[in-house]
């Protein structure tokens, strides 16, 4: 069992700025491909930033692409989302994924069923 600790999510205003943290144990980063979903009230969750199994490139999702940005710090062991000009839209439970699934199965990055561990989500609320 993986497991993945999400933080830094909260109450903000439209057009403000949030990083959200996800604490991966030792050396996991070496063997799973990491990704950002969301899940707001009422909708299904939904894939908004992954790295790439095959080659490790950024995905984001068209609702958030050039707002949202994705990172990784192998040495401190943590995967980021950097979440600038928020939206009242992006309101959602945001949960941390890894999946250790091969590309050849599972060619698109943010593939939801191909995620074998979620962390228990953070909050984003956005509103003014």
């Amino acid at each position: 069992q993986l497991q993945l600790v999400e933080s830094g999510g909260g109450l903000v205003q439209p057009g403000e700025s949030l990083t959200l943290s996800c604490a991966v144990p030792k050396g996991a980063l070496n063997s799973y491909t990491m990704g950002w979903y969301r899940q707001a009230p009422g909708k299904e969750r939904e894939g908004v930033s992954c790295f790439d199994r095959s080659d490790g490139s950024e995905y984001y999702s068209d609702s958030v692409k050039g707002r949202f940005t994705i990172s990784r710090d192998n040495a401190k062991n943590m995967v980021y989302l950097q979440m600038n000009s928020l939206k009242p839209e992006d309101t959602a439970v945001y949960y941390c994924a890894a999946s250790g699934r091969s590309a050849e199965y599972y060619p698109e990055p943010c593939d939801y069923n191909g995620v074998d561990y979620w962390g228990k989500g953070t909050l984003v609320l956005v509103s003014s």
